[in-house]
């Protein structure tokens, strides 16, 4: 009696529950992340074995790049256009609806107040190309740093300040903008470094 031969079939793998757990997964990471704020300069900051963490909310930054030149950064886009105002009073400028809409947008600044006007009227690709060659002037002739802080302070009592140094910045550099929080009473502050790793003992 001839055998019956019986037709091969392939298996089928339904992969439907994996591109649905895979979009879950993106989703997921996506909506959970935090994403880096863009910097106008790069800083390589000095390693530390310290893993206390800086709030993500009511951070006042401070950028210091290796020459020198300082830079802030505001969390709230409600405390930028009030210190805005707040510094802009104190030097007798008045800003446009436009020019503070743009300021707002603005995660980083660093411009002399008297030139901000004339940054604001920069296209964002122009601004991001100047920033780096401007910083906030911090020096005993003009020391517009500390009106910006206090302005900072004066809006949110809660601000935490941070300090973010690149590791070749002049040591008087970061001593300057250290007594100038001094003079505002501006005690305690946060300075951002690397993990540094610790070879195990064995």
């Amino acid at each position: 009696m001839a055998r019956v031969k019986l037709k091969r079939q392939h298996p089928v793998i339904d992969m439907t529950a994996m591109s649905d757990v895979t979009v879950l997964l993106l989703t997921f990471f996506m909506l959970t992340s935090t994403f880096i704020q863009k910097e106008p300069v790069q800083v390589n900051t000095p390693a530390s074995v310290s893993e206390i963490k800086i709030p993500e909310t009511n951070v006042l930054q401070i950028l210091v790049d290796p020459n020198g030149k300082i830079f802030l950064g505001l969390d709230k886009q409600d405390d930028r256009i009030q210190v805005l105002k707040t510094v802009g009073d104190k030097y007798g400028i008045n800003f446009t609806k436009e020019e503070i809409n743009k300021f707002k947008l603005l995660n980083s600044f660093g411009v002399p107040i008297k030139q901000m006007k004339a940054f604001l009227a920069l296209e964002i690709k122009e601004q991001d190309k100047v920033l780096k060659d401007y910083g906030i002037p911090c020096d005993s002739t003009n020391n517009e740093f500390k009106v910006w802080v206090s302005a900072a302070r004066e809006q949110n009592q809660d601000l935490r300040i941070a300090i973010k140094a690149d590791q070749k910045t002049a040591y008087p550099k970061i001593k300057g903008v250290m007594n100038s929080l001094q003079d505002l009473n501006e005690n305690r502050y946060n300075l951002i470094t690397s993990l540094k790793e610790v070879a195990s003992e064995i």
